[in-house]
């Protein structure tokens, strides 16, 4: 694996991103406590041996003077066995009377209190006092705090830099045994078949994750739901198609039987005519079967939609199939508004509302289409003057390929199946009920305010 596909999983890996932080966090946080704890210990450190030079100064001064002429010359006197600390110490007239032993050279002058001085490659750190007898100046090098401070930092951090390692693998350990549940659910979907939706286990996973899982849950529920509901949507329509292609079987063999034995004319035309209702009929079961498959597999975007436009373009389309059947079909009203939907669908919804009102309506009846505007939420409704829905019959006839019984009208049973599927996709509501003004069926639906 190249370095930079190496760096891209780590960056998508939620435990190595985990693992990256935290270590780093803990590195960053000891060499941070590190730099605190030298920079303590040197604070300490000056201040202790200031305090010491301070004291050395003051106990010196309260001496009787070393010498009292030049002619003494200076005396050398060892003092702590080390170049650490640099005693000197002069006469009024600034002959130096006397110097610890050391190989420092500092300068014969000072000012008075703590200063810095540079001097032999190092820098000192040099406290003068002035008496009327002598002036006394102690100095020591600035390496030897660091040093100190330096020691006091390493035995502060000894015991951190042990647990750096142990805190490292505990962090390691911590991370992924919080990730194992997360690996066990890509195990479990990663050896299922593809026909397994059932529940993902949700035990044991972390509260950040288990909404995921269970939103995974429920997709799975809706996949399943929609496989379960096609699957029947196919044996029902491969049910329905057979009586209708086993009727036009038996009428092609009846139109052959005609011909060989040279029947009327008359009789050859009515075995036409039957096969060419039967392939109508097919057809137009063909056609509600694809309508309502692409219906229920539609994802087009909504966007505003006049309905009583919809309405007007469905009445009108529909004109000459009533005026065929004697049956007087209008627009009674027409509400302004507009529903938020697809304009294909809902055109679809009231070309068979108004169809199953015809369909189902004797000759010589009436099919009224309303658009309706109520406390802001739009209705359609669809009367008609025909014999209507049983009110025990009015829940089943929503059921695909279901047919009132003793009902006289050609028909595949899709519509309303149809009607309500669209309905539901745009969270309409459809429901059935008497026309007190026309006596028959009143169909409507009730969109959303």
């Amino acid at each position: 694996m190249s370095p930079k596909k190496a760096r891209r999983r780590l960056t998508h890996s939620l435990r190595g991103r985990l693992l990256w932080y935290v270590l780093a966090a803990i590195t960053i946080a000891a060499v941070a406590q590190a730099s605190i704890a030298y920079r303590t210990a040197l604070a300490d450190a000056d201040q202790i041996f200031d305090y010491h030079m301070q004291q050395m100064a003051l106990s010196l001064r309260s001496r009787v003077p070393l010498a009292n002429s030049e002619e003494a010359g200076s005396v050398e006197a060892p003092l702590s066995g080390s170049d650490d600390l640099v005693v000197q110490v002069w006469s009024p007239d600034g002959v130096q009377v006397f110097r610890s032993a050391s190989h420092a050279r500092l300068p014969q002058r000072a000012v008075l209190g703590f200063s810095n001085v540079r001097a032999n490659g190092t820098t000192y750190r040099i406290f003068s006092i002035q008496t009327s007898a002598q002036t006394v100046q102690v100095a020591q090098d600035l390496a030897v705090r660091k040093s100190m401070a330096s020691n006091l930092a390493l035995r502060t951090l000894g015991p951190i830099a042990v647990m750096m390692p142990i805190l490292m693998l505990v962090v390691w350990w911590v991370i992924s045994g919080s990730l194992e549940p997360v690996a066990r659910v890509r195990k479990q979907l990663a050896s299922r078949q593809a026909d397994d939706l059932s529940p993902v286990s949700d035990a044991g996973l972390p509260d950040e994750v288990r909404p995921l899982v269970q939103e995974l849950n429920l997709l799975f529920g809706r996949v399943r739901q929609a496989f379960d509901t096609q699957q029947t949507f196919v044996a029902d329509a491969a049910h329905e198609l057979r009586t209708p292609l086993a009727a036009l079987k038996l009428q092609v063999q009846s139109l052959e039987r005609s011909e060989q034995r040279a029947d009327s004319l008359e009789a050859r035309k009515l075995a036409i005519s039957r096969l060419s209702a039967g392939i109508e009929r097919a057809t137009r079961l063909v056609e509600q079967l694809l309508v309502l498959a692409r219906q229920e597999a539609s994802a087009a975007p909504h966007q505003p939609v006049v309905l009583a436009d919809l309405a007007r373009r469905a009445v009108a389309d529909l004109i000459g199939v009533a005026q065929n059947r004697h049956i007087d079909l209008g627009l009674q009203r027409a509400d302004g508004g507009e529903v938020e939907g697809q304009p294909e669908a809902l055109m679809i919804l009231l070309r068979n509302l108004v169809d199953n009102a015809i369909k189902y309506t004797p000759g010589g009846g009436t099919v009224d289409v309303s658009v309706a505007a109520e406390q802001g939420a739009l209705s359609v409704t669809v009367e008609d003057s025909g014999p209507g829905i049983p009110a025990e019959e009015r829940e089943r006839v929503f059921d695909r390929f279901y047919r009132v019984p003793g009902s006289d009208a050609a028909g595949s049973g899709l519509g309303l199946a149809i009607i309500k599927a669209i309905a539901e996709r745009h969270g309409a509501t459809l429901t059935l009920g008497s026309s007190e003004r026309l006596g028959g069926l009143a169909a409507t639906v009730r969109f959303p305010a």
